[in-house]
């Protein structure tokens, strides 16, 4: 298993912790390491992702709500719910990975802590947000090109 791999397998433990002391990031971090003993790079980049991902939190759990229609984020399964989570922050925040291995990623470890179901039901989500995203930046770069036609639409 990889490194990243196993960051993200690492995140969602404690991210399951998380659920239920929302308040107590630091100290979960510190109890999780001590019981775990790891590679220096699967810490580092599991705890960039538990950190960001909290932080930014708000503005992840609006992106999967709106992406999952007729899913709130209270009703999915813990399990789903992170890793859906984790995937945003990778896909919003990670530049060395191309989004369609962040999304296959996020599949695997779903497959692996939640069964295939839950695969299935994680891509549909992510899918839906990555052709969101793509949108978004194409139209962004659209405007970029073209700073007279902004002008014209005023």
């Amino acid at each position: 298993m990889g490194s990243r791999r196993k960051a993200r397998e690492c995140a969602l433990q404690i991210l399951f912790e998380l659920e239920f002391s929302p308040d107590h990031l630091e100290e979960i971090l510190k109890d999780y390491w001590a019981a775990q003993p790891v590679k220096a790079e699967v810490k580092e980049y599991a705890t960039w992702l538990v950190e960001g991902l909290w932080q930014h939190r708000a503005e992840i759990d609006r992106t999967i709500e709106q992406a999952s229609e007729h899913w709130r984020l209270d009703r999915m399964a813990m399990v789903d719910r992170n890793i859906l989570r984790m995937a945003v922050f990778e896909l919003f925040f990670e530049k060395t990975l191309p989004p369609p291995i962040i999304i296959d990623e996020a599949i695997e470890v779903a497959r692996k802590f939640s069964g295939d179901e839950a695969a299935i039901f994680v891509n549909g989500i992510l899918d839906g947000i990555y052709k969101s995203l793509k949108q978004d930046r194409s139209d962004q770069e659209e405007k970029d090109r073209n700073p007279d036609k902004k002008e014209e639409e005023k």
